[in-house]
């Protein structure tokens, strides 16, 4: 099974045998390949039950939650890597599910669709309309997305938050591309942070 970019970005970055939470597992798709791969522990959270049902078919740890209100009561540091792939920008308060992530794992991947990238903006500009697009295929009024932020966005939320950045990809379809044109060329980006010394246990 060929994974989605980010989630192969993130399985190529994950340690063997690491325990790992996917917050917002969907069908299980990365988890199922982490644990075949890498032997990894791997839990799941998500919202969907046709989602749920398919990653339990796959005999898959996975519950049903709500990454806005389930995740108080995972325990600090009880995970290596806590995941968020494309569902930062659908969290009712990214703020609080971000420092959830860092609370319960020692680091975090986090990956969302670049809303600053070129095809966005031209749409806004010559068409005066919200986009519809390859990687952002529904509606305004259809859309999960509620909070549309761009990769510069991302990065000055985590400075001010002094999280720290130990790895970030940016993808247009599966191609790489450069740190430098990322805002506007980039269609998807993954990070990989961490807390800050001294700040959760």
């Amino acid at each position: 099974m060929t994974l989605r970019p980010d989630l192969a970005i993130i399985a190529d970055h994950v340690a063997a045998g690491a325990r790992v939470l996917d917050v917002g597992c969907g069908d299980g798709a990365l988890m199922a390949e982490l644990r075949a791969r890498k032997g990894v522990d791997a839990r799941g959270l998500e919202l969907d039950a046709g989602n749920v049902a398919a990653a339990v078919a796959r005999g898959l740890s996975v519950i049903q939650g709500d990454a806005d209100i389930d995740l108080d009561g995972y325990p600090d540091g009880s995970f290596d890597y806590a995941i968020l792939s494309q569902t930062l920008q659908s969290a009712q308060a990214p703020h609080v599910v971000l420092d959830h992530l860092l609370r319960i794992g020692r680091k975090a991947f986090v990956s969302f669709p670049n809303f600053g990238h070129w095809s966005v903006r031209l749409s806004l500009l010559w068409g005066g309309r919200m986009p519809v697009t390859r990687t952002l295929p529904e509606r305004w009024y259809d859309t999960p997305n509620i909070h549309h932020l761009t990769i510069d966005d991302f990065r000055a939320f985590l400075r001010k938050r002094d999280v720290v950045i130990e790895d970030a990809w940016f993808l247009s379809g599966d191609r790489r591309r450069s740190r430098a044109a990322a805002n506007a060329l980039a269609e998807h980006a993954v990070f990989l942070l961490s807390r800050p010394q001294g700040v959760w246990p």
